[in-house]
């Protein structure tokens, strides 16, 4: 299939076809087209490519021609995307998020969920693409891409959650836990035949030892319960100085989303 420019694509049923060089641009009713079998599109180029002194490689999914000849076409473009045929247009970001979105809602409809995911990626990279859409929305889109890619790699969330939980371990080691468990201390006095006793806990002592002295088997093993807990359990049960506190709560706040995250992004797919 080559183009549906201009088709009424309502109650239209493909099967089998290889839609690698198809033109989705001014099609009507797109959300509406059935894509049943084993239907191809085509891919992002293979391997890694040098860009500005570091290295980009893309994740496999499927694409719109309409994208290939768009990013082809850029100053900037990396090898492998292929170019327009001489004498046709391109669409931009904007236009191209409109035919993913319709897609996208296409393969929802036909209540397949992983089918639908390179389709709302490709909305999403369209998205932040666009020049014209707010820069607020595009620096979210960037982070959102970062971390876990729009919440279809679980991969990436994983690391990036490995690294969070990795971090948070070693500024319990080194900041969070106290020099030792406080104990509760029991005082009161006696008066004729009544007893008074006041229990009072005392706030934890923050380490003062060199770095080096920190780290040990005992308080790895208190740091990784607690991180562990806060992040599944949301709360560790750990006595912690101020810094541990704190560290603790933002441990809380972030890591069970990319937790989230990650398991989102492997149901999706």
């Amino acid at each position: 299939m080559l183009s549906l420019q201009g088709v009424d694509a309502a109650h239209l049923v493909l099967t089998d076809l290889d839609m690698s060089k198809c033109r989705f641009a001014g099609t009507v009713h797109l959300d509406q087209l059935r894509l049943e079998g084993r239907t191809s599109f085509a891919q992002v180029p293979e391997g890694l490519y040098g860009r500005r002194a570091r290295l980009v490689r893309f994740t496999q999914r499927r694409t719109l021609a309409e994208e290939q000849y768009w990013r082809a076409g850029q100053p900037a473009a990396l090898p492998g995307w292929t170019p327009a045929p001489e004498g046709a247009d391109t669409v931009g970001p904007a236009a191209l998020a409109a035919l993913y979105r319709s897609l996208r809602k296409a393969f929802e409809d036909g209540k397949n969920e992983p089918g639908a995911a390179d389709f709302y990626y490709g909305e999403m990279e369209m998205r932040r693409a666009d020049e014209e859409t707010p820069r607020a929305e595009r620096w979210l889109l960037a982070g959102y891409w970062a971390l876990s890619g729009y919440g279809l790699r679980a991969t990436r969330a994983l690391v990036w959650l490995l690294l969070a939980m990795t971090g948070t371990l070693f500024a319990m080691m080194l900041w969070g836990l106290p020099v030792d468990d406080p104990k509760a201390e029991a005082t009161g006095k006696v008066t004729g035949q009544d007893i008074r006793l006041t229990t009072e806990t005392p706030d934890p002592v923050n380490p003062t030892n060199a770095y080096h002295e920190r780290i040990s088997t005992d308080r790895f093993e208190k740091s990784l319960r607690a991180v562990v807990n806060s992040v599944i359990f949301r709360s560790s049960g750990q006595d912690l100085t101020t810094a541990g506190t704190y560290t603790e709560m933002a441990s809380r706040l972030t890591e069970p989303v990319l937790l989230g995250l990650a398991v989102r992004g492997r149901i999706k797919r």
